[in-house]
This record gives structure tokens, C-alpha cells and sequence, in this order.
């Protein structure tokens, strides 16, 4: 069945950079717009689960450090900088 439609500039130019760029002709992008819109195009696979594997990080560098809390290791690495520095001062 062959329909007549008038489409905006701006609508037209949009579907035809798509087509050309998904290598498609106008109609065959344009019918897949409107099923995408009309929501009958065909489910996209699901994307596989990202899973980030968790590793031991180790022992404390010094005991009085807890890896747990990132900021109790910043204010730690801190204060031995600082004594370092002092300590080169003198």
C-alpha cells in the first residue's frame, strides 16, 4: 500500500542523514522510526551483565590502617607525608 506523506524539512534531512549513515534507503528507515515510535519494532538483545570480579587487596600497611574506609587511608598517607616533610625541615 502506497501512502503520501508530507514531512517537515528539518524531519526529512534528519531521516535522510539516518539512512545514510545505517546504509538503508529512506523508506526502510523511515518505516523503522515510526515502528520504534509506534513501539512494534522488534525487542533489542539484552546487553550481557557487566560483572566486576572482586580481589583481596592485600594486608594493612600498618596495622592501625583500615582498607575499608578509603578516607581513614587518606588522612593516614597524609599525616606520614606531613611528618616527612617535617623532618626534612629540620
Amino acid at each position: 500500500m502506497r501512502t503520501t506523506v508530507e514531512l517537515d524539512d528539518d524531519l526529512t534531512r534528519e531521516l535522510k542523514d539516518r539512512a545514510h549513515q545505517q546504509g538503508a534507503t529512506l523508506r526502510q528507515t523511515l518505516n523503522l522510526v515510526l515502528r520504534r515510535g509506534l513501539g512494534k519494532a522488534k525487542p533489542a538483545t539484552p546487553a550481557t551483565r557487566y560483572r566486576c570480579p572482586s580481589v583481596a587487596m592485600g594486608h594493612p600497611v600498618a596495622p592501625s590502617v583500615d582498607l575499608d574506609k578509603a578516607l581513614a587511608i587518606a588522612s593516614a598517607l597524609e599525616d606520614v607525608e606531613t611528618a616527612r616533610e617535617m623532618e626534612l625541615q629540620k
